[in-house]
């Protein structure tokens, strides 16, 4: 019986074994698409006990919590760190299959060096350990937990009225080494059918000093925060759809839809495709003059519980997967920037496992010679980072197009101890590719294949990103 988290957790062949420690575990983590605040990076926050940096913000445990009938004042409520703490600990045990099991247990081991089980018994023993650490040990500060777990570069994600300061003053920091790189992310900008809009094309207008009127000026607006963010190190984009849209429309249809929403008249589904469609064309080409990436996320269905929504806001742990039929406007979005010379290296992620197949088709049909990948199948999201998950889209990937340029993990995630999940991914790639070598199914070249993990971990992101 294999040791619980051994050294050779997941890693159930020689090759594997092989690949993992010869080549993939000293590698440096690309981070380039995260939600970690860049000032708590700057200001190297210190955490004082472990529920703030562990369930502080992490709906994945939230949701956790609650399907363990967790009263929600333990999890987002006014009970104490202690209290939230014990609640999870009760919960964690249950979790058997979770990947939340494994992260946990990774974290505690390589940050906290606690090689136990976490349960209700053990959780004052944990608590104990981990906020010794966190507030004795200098390394436990945002910058130290970055740099312990050989991070090369983090990607945040930032919105296009941001200035950009912690940005500005973490890459004027020489002590600090590690590229920290804004994302620009235009989400509000495009929902002209959500709460908000109104307000935030009014933020838009303030920051740029435009009256933002019609599509023109929006899209003018865009293009002056691209230009800041390009100066300021910006590699990526990110766009997150309920779906993905294609509708085309005249610049005068978009702006009458714009003047609507404006004027606070309610907008047919039709009307915001067309609007949204006309910014996410703009946008693209941007993106596009500059060599940044577009990453497309879609298909979740955003807060299907209204009471819950009314109760406690968004990004609380209540979104789910969206069954969207993003396939045929995905293809004549792409397709309309191909023929225009205009379509920027892209990274599509659905939250829908099924859309795997269509999505590894399509990289093949919008490739070139820019860069080994340029159409990339982004890694498993969300609620399919998980053993089956990535295995999944990683067989699917490799089945319908070529694996070996990859792009790879990403943490998504808002916590500094979430580079496990980059270990993990790791584990589990080189798992497959061990797999393989072991069934006879690819030659046993491991200086070869080593090779190939050393590019998926680390080397064909620094390309893709041009870092």
């Amino acid at each position: 019986m294999e040791r619980f988290l051994s050294e050779d957790f997941l890693l159930n062949t020689a090759a594997a074994r092989q690949l993992y420690h010869g080549y993939a575990e000293g590698m440096p983590i690309v981070d380039y698409h995260c939600h970690i605040d860049p000032k708590e990076i700057f200001e190297d926050r210190r955490f004082e006990n472990i529920t703030q940096v562990w369930l502080g913000g992490d709906h994945y445990k939230w949701r956790l919590m609650r399907s363990n009938g967790v009263d929600e004042r333990f999890i987002t409520g006014d009970a104490s760190d202690r209290e939230k703490f014990q609640k999870f600990a009760e919960s964690l045990p249950r979790a058997i299959g979770n990947p939340m099991y494994h992260w946990c247990h990774l974290e505690l081991k390589n940050y906290f060096g606690y090689e136990g089980v976490l349960n209700g018994e053990t959780a004052q023993q944990v608590w104990d350990l981990c906020n010794e650490k966190l507030q004795n040990d200098p390394a436990m500060s945002a910058r130290g937990l970055i740099l312990a777990s050989n991070v090369a570069m983090v990607g945040t994600t930032d919105d296009p009225c941001s200035d950009l300061e912690w940005h500005k003053k973490l890459a004027a920091d020489q002590s600090f080494p590690v590229r920290v790189c804004p994302s620009f992310r235009p989400d509000p900008a495009l929902n002209i059918h959500k709460p908000g809009f109104v307000e935030y094309i009014a933020k838009l207008g303030q920051t740029t000093g435009k009256t933002l009127d019609s599509v023109e000026a929006v899209c003018q607006a865009l293009s002056e925060r691209i230009a800041y963010f390009d100066e300021n190190g910006c590699r990526a984009a990110d766009h997150g759809l309920d779906y993905v849209m294609y509708r085309e429309v005249s610049s005068e249809q978009a702006s009458e839809t714009l003047r609507k929403a404006l004027a606070g008249q309610a907008v047919s589904r039709e009307e915001a495709e067309g609007y949204q469609t006309a910014l996410l064309l703009h946008c693209a080409r941007e993106y596009k003059a500059r060599g940044w990436v577009l990453q497309l996320h879609f298909s979740c269905k955003r807060n299907p519980n209204s009471r819950m929504f009314t109760a406690l806001g968004a990004d609380c742990g209540y979104d789910c997967i969206a069954v969207t039929d993003s396939c045929s406007a995905t293809y004549a979005l792409m397709d309309a920037l191909e023929r225009e010379n205009n379509l920027p290296k892209t990274v599509l992620y659905s939250l829908n496992p099924a859309d795997n197949e269509w999505i590894d088709t399509l990289l093949g049909a919008f490739q070139s010679s820019e860069v080994p990948g340029k159409i990339q199948h982004g890694s498993a999201w969300w609620f399919n980072d998980n053993k089956i998950g990535m295995t999944q889209q990683m067989e699917s990937l490799a089945n319908l197009s070529v694996l070996g340029n990859f792009i790879g993990m990403l943490t998504d995630s808002r916590s500094f101890l979430s580079y496990a999940r980059h270990e993990y991914f790791r584990r589990i790639l080189c798992s497959l590719l061990g797999r393989w070598i072991e069934n006879g199914e690819y030659p046993a070249d491991m200086e070869y294949v080593g090779g190939l993990v050393k590019d998926i971990c680390t080397n064909n992101a620094v390309r893709y990103f041009g870092l």
